[in-house]
């Protein structure tokens, strides 16, 4: 009975240590789905240089799937052994292009900018989702959410108008179902644009999650929809 008793113990202790060392490879605790409203950043930039497949759609871009610690904090540059390979995305080129396209001079592919997300953030996401996992869930995330719709149903427009603080962050709960914190843009005149939207993830990727602590900063009462 001793020698079985001993035999329990160690079976405990391997399955607790095994438990432990699952915890600890979960190196953040939550996602921010960021996503971009071009017409703002080009406004700012004075000098916005589109895609070679030409200026994108009217409609939200995708900044990043970020990862996150609950204290706001986030994890960067996490893995330099895992450089980006456009060849693993090759069937969701198209759908980059249209939906995470670049905006920064020099006008491109898109594949700066991916590369760029993926080795400052999506390395650090690796404990969850490998590279194409990574983009392949955050264009699904950005369907799902539909930010443009949630807010063209509300009667808020890219229209060069302002629309209140309030109803904008209203608009996008009612569609989407969660809270989202509204970064802010100002042009050169002083005015509040509306620029990026935050959302937040649980750590599958998969589902949207009230956000556990959301970034800095702020904007005016009124913020202008600019035009795109």
């Amino acid at each position: 009975m001793e020698f079985k008793g001993s035999i329990l113990i160690k079976l405990l202790l391997l399955l607790q240590l095994s438990i432990l060392c699952l915890s600890q490879q979960q190196d953040f605790d939550f996602f921010y789905l960021v996503q971009q409203w071009p017409g703002s950043f080009c406004d700012s930039k004075k000098s916005c240089c589109y895609p070679t497949t030409g200026k994108p759609a009217a409609d939200f871009g995708i900044h990043g799937l970020w990862p996150n610690y609950k204290d706001g904090t986030y994890p960067s540059n996490c893995d330099p052994n895992s450089p980006f390979e456009k060849s693993e995305i090759s069937d969701l080129t198209s759908s980059l292009q249209k939906n995470w396209p670049t905006l920064a001079c020099p006008s491109g592919d898109g594949i700066q900018f991916w590369t760029h997300e993926w080795e400052k953030h999506g390395t650090c996401s690796e404990s969850s989702l490998k590279q194409h996992d990574y983009f392949e869930t955050t264009l699904n995330l950005k369907q799902k959410s539909n930010l443009l719709e949630a807010l063209t149903s509300a009667g808020i427009q890219a229209d060069g108008n302002s629309y209140s603080l309030s109803s904008i962050k209203e608009a996008i709960q009612k569609g989407v179902g969660f809270t989202p914190f509204i970064q802010c843009n100002v042009d050169s005149s002083g005015n509040s644009q509306l620029y990026q939207v935050y959302l937040c993830v649980d750590t599958s990727g998969t589902n949207f999650i009230e956000c556990p602590v959301f970034p800095h900063g702020k904007c005016g009462s009124q913020i202008e929809f600019p035009t795109f």
